[in-house]
């Protein structure tokens, strides 16, 4: 969700890293003590550091028993578990990591920042290490790997889509979800029209705006041509400028809620308040939405539906390629080897413990169907047909790419760039990074 979205403004400058990493590495080895001090103490134990953002329920408590049941079976295994609010791990990695140094097994999501990390040689390729990792659902691994390799494991994964009020639907009298933008288009007049305020948005957080021109470019232009911009750093491309013009449209509409520019997604009166009271038909969120909308708002309960992202008429994107991203564990270069046993615990002797925990979705095949949460099965069922995945982009690409993208994307909604200028200000971003 928002808040497990890695910082896109502050990461370090990485350029000077390698040569620490060189030292920092040969002072390791595997097993050794380097990095964060994982390796053999004197008490015989192998003591490694796991860094979680686990500060919230289901992992606040689920963390620490999976973590307990690992040592119990493992006598001579010792871990240091450090849970940190997500901004402060961020925060706390980032310094960790300009002095050449990482956790011995640390939270990401993959993307641009692990890539960086990898890229820096600071992080364990777990490519020939994974003998289990046909186990696990490719897309679910996806983030994590980078020119064929692995540097990961994920242990939850979603994708962003409509979650939408079936009540104020039908008041609108709209019997199905859309499948096309040009239908979604004509649902939201419709919505305007019964005197229903169609969308939920938080316009001061940026990133769930960019869902919409990354959703939208997909569906257009395809997920070649998102990664073809990520090696040309080109986004000037018709199909990005596109995207943003379909947009436009959207909100020539006008169909978020007053005063939705300085609107929050969790806050009281933000976003997911709005959609959980009732207040807006729909919102473009990702798996975690009802739960969040419980939280900041009401409980929708069974008034509460979901569809995928509209495909757009004359573009070359599907409807089962999807947008998303969950959470994973990598490994500091030289970690001991039982961490890597860890996180193999964590993921697939644990799978059933998370799933029931309701509080994540299934990276392990066929596990989807252990799940009895109705829009968590309706999510979990669009990944396992899902024919293409791209990973959020505020994390798949470099940082200050990633937040060009958040800024520029929201100054289009606001009304402050055109199209054209989005993808102008995305590729000087990306010339520059």
């Amino acid at each position: 969700m928002a808040s497990t979205l890695p910082s896109r403004r502050n990461f370090l400058a990485l350029a000077g890293l390698t040569a620490l990493s060189v030292s920092m590495t040969a002072a390791c080895g595997t097993g050794g003590t380097g990095g964060s001090g994982g390796g053999a103490s004197a008490d015989g134990k192998v003591r490694f550091e796991w860094w979680n953002i686990a500060t919230t329920e289901p992992g606040k408590s689920l963390f620490p028993q999976i973590a307990t049941a690992f040592t119990t079976a493992h006598p001579n295994v010792a871990i240091n578990t450090t849970s940190l609010e997500n901004e402060a791990f961020k925060s706390k990695l980032t310094a960790t990591t300009s002095s050449g140094k990482l956790p011995d097994v640390f939270q990401t999501w993959g993307g641009g920042v692990l890539q960086q990390q990898v890229d820096a040689g600071l992080v364990e390729d777990l490519t020939d290490l994974l003998d289990w990792s046909s186990e696990l659902t490719p897309v679910s691994l996806q983030a994590y790997q980078f020119g064929g390799r692995t540097y990961g494991v994920p242990y939850d994964i979603g994708m962003v889509g409509f979650w939408y009020n079936k009540k104020l639907f039908a008041k609108a009298g709209i019997a199905t979800p859309p499948a096309t933008w040009a239908e979604f288009l004509d649902d939201v007049r419709k919505l305007k029209a019964a005197g229903v305020t169609p969308i939920a948005l938080a316009g001061k957080e940026k990133w769930p705006g960019h869902y919409y021109w990354a959703y939208l470019a997909m569906r257009v232009a395809g997920l070649p041509a998102l990664e073809k911009a990520a090696t040309t750093k080109d986004f000037t491309g018709a199909g990005f400028v596109q995207a943003g013009v379909h947009l436009k449209e959207l909100v020539d509409l006008q169909p978020f809620q007053t005063a939705f520019l300085g609107a929050g997604y969790a806050t009281p009166g933000g976003q997911a308040a709005t959609m959980g009271n009732g207040k807006a038909a729909m919102e473009l969120m990702g798996q975690w939405g009802p739960s969040v909308q419980k939280d900041a708002g009401a409980d929708l309960g069974a008034d509460l539906g979901f569809f995928p992202f509209p495909t757009v008429d004359g573009g070359v994107g599907r409807a089962t390629e999807v947008f998303g991203g969950g959470g994973g564990f990598a490994l500091r270069k030289g970690a001991p080897k039982e961490a890597l046993d860890f996180l193999k615990f964590f993921v697939l002797e644990n799978e059933s413990k998370l799933l029931a925990s309701n509080g994540y979705l299934p990276v392990v095949k066929g596990a989807e169907s252990q799940l009895t949460d109705a829009n968590k099965k309706v999510v979990a069922g669009s990944l396992v047909k899902a024919t293409g995945f791209q990973l959020f982009l505020d994390q798949a690409y470099p940082p200050a790419v990633g937040q060009e993208v958040n800024d520029s994307v929201a100054d289009l909604i606001a009304g402050k760039k055109t199209p054209e200028q989005v993808t102008a200000s995305i590729t000087e971003a990306a010339k520059s990074a």
